[in-house]
């Protein structure tokens, strides 16, 4: 399936009654070109990864530059990202091999925080939406089991974790689907992202699928991640004592990244030429959904 930044952007529309509220009345963006033109302002950035960082598995040109010179001039950089389908280790592999160096702790996912979003249900059986060749890194503590086209083990299991779709397949959501209907149980999101930016286009993400199943079984999911505050608190944490006013979000996303800086209070920028409305106005769509940047910006 083919999906168009339109069909993307209507996506996220459609589930907004799901997703943190925005204030409509903030000012229009203003326009940069780049990062370095409103650097001044912030001490702090965090960064997306796809559409940031990379495209797919390829970095975006200038942005590995533009990193370490917000670090020379004393900013602290770091990531925040929906990757909750891939190991921290296998992550801090990927963006070392394209070319950015990062401290494992300045790498933030949507899988820590779903992983602190547990609190005590840890020794509980969960159904894994995942691929098997990303390995269980990270999860190892936890009981779980595959949920590939056995039945069963829709059935036994106590509740749901929907970490990575790649290998995701419209026979494992009809019987998801089915189990949930047959008995409601707790559904925890990795990942909130609808789609993710790719060299061929967009790719299908778990937060698709768990709007779907919502709307089929009333079941709520539980997000993790970006637009929801979790990921962000997990990321003060890590800063300690800083000026949220001089605190910058960077991404590609209205609806998560954009929405999600909005919804915490920081600033943020909108990446327009790479990544979600690359090739697109992206002016347009910050008018049609009322969610705001304080910046558009063509490029990090």
């Amino acid at each position: 399936m083919t999906i168009s930044t339109d069909m993307a952007f209507d996506a996220y529309e459609a589930v907004r009654h799901r997703l943190p509220p925005v204030d409509p009345s903030a000012e229009g963006p203003r326009y940069a070109a780049t990062l370095e033109e409103i650097a001044d302002g912030f001490d702090v950035f965090l960064l997306d990864a796809f559409g940031v960082l990379n495209i797919g598995d390829s970095a975006i040109p200038g942005t590995c530059d533009r990193i370490e010179t917000l670090r020379a001039a004393g900013k602290r950089v770091l990531v925040v990202s929906n990757a909750a389908g891939f190991p921290h280790a296998a992550l801090m592999e990927k963006y070392s091999k394209l070319g950015y160096e990062f401290a494992p702790e300045d790498v933030i996912t949507s899988r820590v925080a779903l992983l602190a979003g547990l609190n005590g249900r840890r020794d509980v059986q969960w159904g894994l939406m995942a691929t098997r060749s990303t390995g269980l890194r990270d999860l190892e503590d936890l009981n779980l089991i595959y949920l590939e086209e056995d039945p069963e083990a829709y059935t036994v299991v106590d509740g749901f974790l929907l970490v990575g779709s790649a290998a995701w397949t419209e026979e494992r959501q009809t019987l998801l689907e089915a189990a949930l209907k047959d008995r409601p149980r707790p559904v925890l999101v990795g990942n909130p992202d609808i789609v993710a930016p790719r060299e061929s286009g967009f790719s299908i993400e778990p937060g698709h699928f768990a709007h779907r199943l919502a709307d089929s079984t009333g079941v709520k999911p539980e997000f993790y991640g970006k637009p929801f505050a979790d990921i962000y608190d997990i990321a003060f944490e890590r800063l300690g004592p800083v000026d949220r006013s001089r605190v910058l979000m960077v991404g590609d996303s209205l609806h998560t990244d954009i929405l999600g800086a909005r919804t915490v209070g920081i600033a943020s920028a909108l990446i327009a030429d790479y990544g979600f409305f690359a090739g697109h106005d992206a002016g347009k769509a910050v008018s049609a959904s009322g969610i705001v940047p304080d910046f558009i910006v063509g490029r990090p």
